[in-house]
């Protein structure tokens, strides 16, 4: 199996939140997402993008020791990867109300994370 270097995960997370974003920019409230069969499809899809979120920062986490922490506590990057956790195995406990938080009010610090880790990553490199 092919593995993907630190700059892909970092540069597929960050597609993955701008693909949120997009799927996410006419969703005004948690009842959107459970309106109608779009609005499901939705959820589904966002869902489906932080579980992988998760799952690439929990490979980065497990290979680049001390990397994340760079720009953000631990804490911080624990509680994304539990969520992963949360998806992949209590899918059916995961609720509108909690993705349309996160969506609203968590991702955009999370891209602005990742695009620090990105440039942490060039600044090492050019070392």
């Amino acid at each position: 199996m092919h593995k993907l270097s630190l700059f892909e995960l970092l540069k597929f997370i960050d597609e993955s939140i701008s693909i949120i974003q997009k799927r996410f920019a006419y969703i005004l409230s948690a009842d959107d997402f459970i309106a109608d069969d779009d609005g499901l499809e939705k959820l589904d899809s966002i869902i489906l993008r932080i579980q992988t979120i998760g799952e690439a920062l929990k490979n980065i986490d497990k290979h680049q020791n001390g990397f994340l922490e760079s720009v953000a506590p631990q804490s911080y990057w624990s509680d994304i990867i539990r969520l992963r956790d949360l998806i992949s195995h209590h899918y059916i406990d995961i609720d509108a109300e909690t993705i349309y938080m996160i969506c609203d009010e968590k991702l955009d610090a999370l891209k602005e994370n990742i695009k620090d880790l990105l440039k942490h990553l060039k600044e090492k490199d050019t070392l």
